[in-house]
Parts: C-alpha cells; sequence; structure tokens
C-alpha cells in the first residue's frame, strides 16, 4: 500500500488548525478540563490526527505557550518593552489564564520547570542582548544590572498577564509609561 506523499505547506496548515482549536478549547475550559473528547470537538480532528503531530495535551499545551512566550520575546527583541508588554495588552484574557494551571503543573514537576526555563535559549540570549544594547544607548538604567532588569521586565510582564486573565482593569498607556519611567536612565 503506497501513501499519498503530503506537501509540507498541508502539514503546517494542519498544526495551525491544530493549535488554534487547542487554543480555544484550553482558553474556555482551562488545561485540567480540556479532555482529548474536547479537542477533537473544538478542533475537529479524530485524536489520530491531533496526537500524530503532538504526542500528548500537555506537548500541544507546551507549543502554544512556548509560541506565545517567543511571539512576547520576538516583540521586546524587535521593539522593546512597549512591543512586548503589546502582547499581552493584546492577547485573549482566556487563554492567558491558563497559564496559571501550567504553573502549577510547573511547579510540582522540576523536569518540566527545567525544559521551560531553557525552551528558547537564542531568543533569550538576543533579548539580553536588546537589554544591553538598551543601557549602552541610554533608553535603560544602567546603574542596576542586566539581570535585575531583566527579572523587573518578566515580572511586569506576570503582572499584566495576572491583570488580563482576571479581565481586571488596566490602562495600557499611564501603566506602560509608568514602566517606562521605573526603567528610564537617572539623570
Amino acid at each position: 500500500m503506497t501513501v499519498p506523499k503530503v506537501s509540507e505547506a498541508h502539514l503546517e496548515r494542519r498544526r495551525e488548525q491544530i493549535l488554534d482549536g487547542a487554543r480555544s478549547a484550553f482558553a474556555r475550559w482551562g488545561y485540567q478540563g480540556t479532555t482529548v473528547a474536547r479537542l477533537e470537538e473544538e478542533i475537529g480532528l479524530s485524536r489520530g490526527a491531533i496526537f500524530h503531530y503532538f504526542p500528548s495535551k500537555w506537548e500541544l499545551f507546551w507549543a502554544l505557550a512556548t509560541r506565545d512566550q517567543s511571539r512576547a520575546l520576538e516583540a521586546f527583541v524587535a521593539g522593546g518593552l512597549d512591543a512586548m508588554l503589546g502582547v499581552f495588552f493584546d492577547g485573549d484574557p482566556a487563554w492567558l489564564g491558563v497559564y496559571f494551571e501550567a504553573i502549577g503543573i510547573l511547579a510540582r514537576d522540576k523536569e518540566q520547570f527545567e525544559r521551560w526555563i531553557n525552551r528558547t535559549p537564542e531568543l533569550v540570549r538576543q533579548a539580553q542582548e536588546r537589554i544591553e544594547q538598551m543601557q549602552a544607548d541610554g533608553e535603560l538604567r544602567d546603574d542596576v544590572a542586566l539581570e535585575d532588569i531583566s527579572r523587573f521586565i518578566g515580572i511586569v510582564a506576570d503582572g499584566v498577564v495576572i491583570r488580563r486573565a482576571f479581565a481586571l482593569d488596566l490602562d495600557q498607556e499611564p501603566f506602560v509609561r509608568l514602566v517606562r519611567d521605573a526603567l528610564a536612565p537617572r539623570k
């Protein structure tokens, strides 16, 4: 029996279909509440088709979370702090809330936590270089260690995600201005 060849474009479209449907399912039912049956219903494909691309529900969720985190880091590298925060301000609050479930999973699974920390080393390196360049260009404080600025930006991003996930008020412009001011060079 000959198996028909499928184009790379078709495989990528199918992968995107799965990721889009899974994002919707996770946003609606949370990580724990998203069953395989719900994934099948939301995506419109059988479990065999879904798990051909992703070996488990966790790996599917992981791919979504990693893609979102990468998108935020890429925005930071390309456009700085405002661009990165914009990714979170524009994100779906229901989907952002699913991160809390993932944090619980990561907190109890050291292996997965280590994997999460080290998931995009090249992109993290680029973000660090962006911070260094911003310091050198006088856009960021140079009296604070690079590592501390990175942590601060991460904490700010986490805070935005929390506020957005719970649909709490957060006016983007004044908030971003405050963060920019906190990181601005001292005169």
